[in-house]
């Protein structure tokens, strides 16, 4: 039976919403909503957005380059290869659910066999025999290895909460309070020890971490064992098996998720966001946020009740201006690290490593200890984009190689590398945070409503990390629109979630 209740009564409830603080500005869905930067972050915003604020939102993604940010490829003898953000781990769900639902594929990389370089000799070098390579683990470093997976995967079943916890919709004001969510105080001290130090701790010896955890830091984030524990323990987790990335191309992913979220993409730079305060038809005022851009047609402006930013704040990648916020916002001065991926379709020098005859070096990926006189993070053997199916070895004849170092090569240091070569492109990058401690995220709420995804980076940076932060903004602008604080910041979620089953 339906119920109507008295014209007075419903009057009453009107004035009390009404008088509600905020209410009268928030009462109704967003009109517009800006996401700065179109990579994984920006378009993964977009999707979320789409799916908590529903069809009639709109939502405009503003992008100075092209789609996908650091995810982008480089054309080598008519061939791309990954020359940003590579691989996806078997447990990054968020990845995993996109590729599924945009009709991607995404088979595994089975990679070559791998050897640790440290400027005189091989400390280590992977066999094709499973056993041997256990074997051989045991006799350099003990119980270390075996003990890293489950220091590892303890660290990990921990940071899988998340899943869960934005599952129910559950979001965090602060990249801290998200992390100690997940791990409590364990997780924030990760933050503030180096990788070294949380691993002394936990007793692994100095030559397994030099010999195997900073090799691993170098390749992932260019920098050696002193950076934070937590994107150490990320790092090391991409040691595991079956890693692997979208087959095109893993920007292909932001593309798609550009489309699904039915997303304006709006091609200039944002210069500026101003707050300002504009008049409503029914009476009153409203806020707003002006985000001033140039773009081909000229400089341009537009009105958004909501802003995401999902673009490092880093004035050598986003100079936006934050104008006339009292008290003004926040002014980063966060400094990325440079790494310099060069590519190269060439032979080896094996002599350069301790091989005289070609013929019996069979490595597909070097990685290298912390010694000032390398001047390489890593290289390897990498498969184009359009066959990541396909197993890498190391082969007789020429291949692709892919090269970090933190500066361009020069002409001597290519010919110590390749005897030959005859292809060569570099890419530059401002690819991930300069971890150094004390380690302080920067806040995820710039303002009332601006909210900043990319200070996630600096707990650990990876698409995974990006895709996380995305959809917590996306929940916590929701839910800071509609009032929902039993939703935000909210403690014991793992036993709380335990006790609803």
């Amino acid at each position: 039976m339906q119920v109507r209740l008295p014209a007075p009564l419903l009057l009453l409830l009107a004035s009390l919403w009404r008088g509600a603080p905020g209410a009268s500005e928030l009462r109704y869905p967003p009109g517009k909503i800006a996401v700065i930067g179109a990579g994984i972050g920006g378009t993964s915003a977009a999707y979320f957005l789409r799916q908590k604020f529903g069809k009639d939102v709109q939502i405009d993604v503003f992008e100075k380059g092209t789609v996908g940010g650091r995810l982008a490829t480089i054309n080598v003898e008519g061939k791309n290869y990954e020359a940003g953000g590579s691989i996806i781990r078997p447990l990054n769900l968020h990845m995993k659910h996109f590729v599924k639902v945009l009709g991607l594929s995404g088979p595994e990389n089975r990679n070559g066999l791998l050897g640790i370089y440290n400027g005189d000799e091989f400390v280590f070098e992977e066999s094709s025999w499973y056993i041997i390579n256990i074997l051989k683990l045991l006799w350099h470093y003990g119980f270390s290895p075996l003990r890293m997976n489950m220091w590892v995967e303890d660290i990990m079943d921990k940071f899988m909460r998340i899943y869960r916890y934005q599952s129910h919709d559950y979001s965090f004001s602060s990249i801290e309070g998200l992390l100690h969510a997940l791990g409590g105080n364990d997780f924030i001290q990760l933050l503030n020890r180096t990788i070294n130090e949380t691993m002394q701790k936990a007793g692994f010896s100095q030559k397994f971490i030099y010999e195997v955890v900073a090799p691993a830091m170098r390749v992932n984030y260019g920098q050696g064992a002193n950076i934070n524990g937590f994107v150490g323990a990320v790092s090391m987790a991409t040691a595991d098996s079956g890693l692997w990335s979208v087959k095109g191309g893993n920007k292909l992913v932001c593309n798609g998720l550009l489309y699904a979220s039915k997303a304006q993409l709006l091609s200039g730079t944002v210069l500026s966001i101003e707050e300002k305060t504009r008049p409503k038809r029914t009476g009153g005022t409203v806020k707003l946020y002006e985000v001033s851009y140039n773009s081909a047609s000229g400089s341009t402006t537009d009105m958004y009740d909501i802003v995401l930013i999902a673009t490092p704040l880093n004035r050598n990648m986003s100079n936006i201006t934050f104008r006339n916020f009292n008290p003004p916002l926040a002014q980063f001065s966060d400094h990325y690290h440079q790494t310099v991926a060069t590519f190269v379709h060439g032979r080896i020098n094996t002599s350069s490593f301790g091989y005289k005859d070609p013929s019996h070096f069979y490595l597909a990926s070097i990685f290298t200890t912390e010694n000032p006189k390398l001047f390489i993070n890593s290289l390897g053997v990498v498969s184009p984009v359009q066959n990541t199916h396909e197993e890498v070895r190391q082969p007789m004849g020429p291949a692709v190689w892919k090269v970090f170092s933190k500066e361009p090569l020069t002409k001597e240091q290519m010919n110590l590398l390749f005897s030959s070569y005859d292809s060569v492109k570099e890419k530059k990058w401002l690819a991930y945070p300069h971890y150094s401690l004390p380690n302080k995220c920067p806040p995820i709420i710039l303002h009332d409503r601006i909210y900043y995804l990319n200070g996630i980076e600096w707990a650990a940076s990876a698409m995974e990390m990006s895709a996380i932060a995305a959809k917590n903004a996306a929940l916590l602008s929701y839910h800071h629109w509609y009032g929902n604080i039993d939703m935000i910041d909210q403690e014991d979620l793992n036993e709380k979630l335990k006790t609803e089953l």
